[in-house]
């Protein structure tokens, strides 16, 4: 790293900069303020040492100048006037740490060790940020459809309060993606963003996965854990699948939003969490209600704000648009120059009711990408639903692995049926099973 010591002393300058450049970094010297600004315009600083008392300046006021330079610049203070106050308005200021005089070389590399860590973390999110990115289109959260531009209003106007924000609408309309993007615009925009999935894991394991556990207080708890609720606290918890809940938990789940507290299972000790909950559903919760399914008071608890995120078929001035990010997306993922879709899969896409929404949509114009020989896609590249002719490479009899024909099977009850409960139906299994296959296959 590229550190720079701003000093009035030129024995401390010179101490620190020894103990530095043995921790094997570069250092560069300022005996004050002035000299310090202009060595930040000449060049970046990967860390600073910075002194409390510049001869005539505030070292504090130098601090927000070195920052107004170079956001984001680590910075840590010493003097030999440490006291807690000092300590408190530095961090507030945007000090990264205190050290008081004298100090050892020692602490000069623990310091420089932890800054070190601290850039490699953030070095390893913006990697994986990228990865994302690369994986999957950006969220598109806009409409030309008047119900879904006043839902989406909605939405974002509570996303700047901590009111809890239930979303329905069928799967594959962009429910967590909506959620996620709350969760940005919200004041716990910094802190985590936590899913469970609630038709994921029985009864037991969603109740440890939300709330956490103590060791040995179910058999397989064979360590403490402490639930997806502390590791959202301070930020938001996203429960997906809302409608899934087992009424055995609905009772704990009411006390979390209500109370703010909640207790590990095994564990008779109260803690508490300041969660901001999200919830989703493709169910009808109010017909849940009714079927005693689903409790009336948490219902109401979480329909505090309540948007409905409508099916692809409804959005019929929408779909060109999600169409074209998708094609685009794909073929510059693939490496393939696709430059268009034909009238004949336009006229197909408009006249398709598209019970998997979005999700579905994405799949089908990844796989015509894939497929398309020329540069326009066409209607032979779509899957046999949209008028196309059966893929004979995965079919009964055919010469693939019994875990292709699953997924393949599974893509087409799901594409064909109304909503998850109905393909459930269909395949005779319950929809936990269905979803956890799904997970399986990669078809989530």
């Amino acid at each position: 790293m590229r550190v720079l010591i701003v000093d009035d002393d030129p024995g401390i300058r010179k101490t620190t900069r020894i103990a530095v450049e043995i921790a094997g970094h570069a250092a560069a010297e300022a005996p004050n303020g002035l000299r310090a600004l202009k060595l930040l315009d000449e060049e970046t600083f990967d860390a600073c040492f910075l002194d409390v008392k510049l001869g005539t300046e505030d070292g504090l006021e130098v601090l927000g100048r070195l920052l107004k330079t170079q956001p984001g610049l680590p910075v840590v203070l010493f003097t030999a006037y440490a006291n807690i106050a000092t300590a408190v308005e530095a961090m507030r200021r945007g000090a990264t740490d205190f050290m008081p005089k004298p100090f050892t070389p020692e602490q000069i590399r623990g310091v420089l060790g932890k800054i070190e860590k601290s850039r490699a973390l953030e070095s390893r999110v913006r990697t994986l940020e990228t990865q994302l990115a690369d994986e999957a289109p950006a969220a598109d959260l806009e409409s030309g459809e008047p119900a879904v531009q006043r839902a989406l209003q909605v939405a974002f106007k509570a996303a700047e309060t901590p009111a809890t924000v239930l979303i329905l609408g069928p799967s594959g309309t962009g429910k967590s993606i909506l959620a996620r993007e709350l969760h940005k615009r919200s004041a716990q925009r910094d802190a985590a963003f936590v899913t469970v999935s609630c038709p994921s894991l029985s009864r037991e394991l969603l109740e440890s996965e939300l709330f956490g556990h103590v060791k040995g207080s179910f058999t397989g708890a064979v360590a403490d854990t402490l639930g997806k609720v502390a590791a959202a606290d301070g930020g938001t918890l996203f429960l997906d699948e809302i409608g899934e809940l087992p009424l055995a938990i609905q009772p704990k789940l009411l006390r979390l939003l209500q109370e703010r507290e909640y207790e590990r299972i095994g564990e008779s000790k109260t803690r508490r969490a300041n969660v901001r909950v999200i919830a989703a559903t493709n169910r009808n919760l109010a017909e849940e209600v009714k079927a005693g399914r689903f409790r009336e008071d948490l219902f109401y608890r979480l329909n505090v704000i309540g948007v409905t995120l409508p099916g692809l078929h409804e959005r019929p001035a929408d779909l060109p648009r999600f169409t074209e990010n998708y094609r685009r997306f794909f073929a510059a993922r693939l490496g393939k120059k696709i430059s268009a879709f034909s009238p004949a899969v336009l006229a197909a896409f408009a006249g398709y009711r598209w019970p998997g929404n979005l999700r579905e949509l994405r799949n089908v114009i990844e796989r015509a990408v894939i497929l398309a020989a020329g540069e326009t896609i066409e209607l032979c590249d779509l899957p046999e639903q949209f008028g196309a002719p059966a893929d004979p490479s995965v079919a009964v009899g055919a010469r693939v692995t019994l875990e292709a024909l699953e997924a393949e099977h599974l893509r087409r009850i799901i594409a064909v049926s109304r909503n998850l409960d109905e393909a459930a139906q269909t395949l005779g299994i319950d929809p936990a099973t269905l979803y956890r296959k799904r997970q399986k296959l990669g078809l989530l």
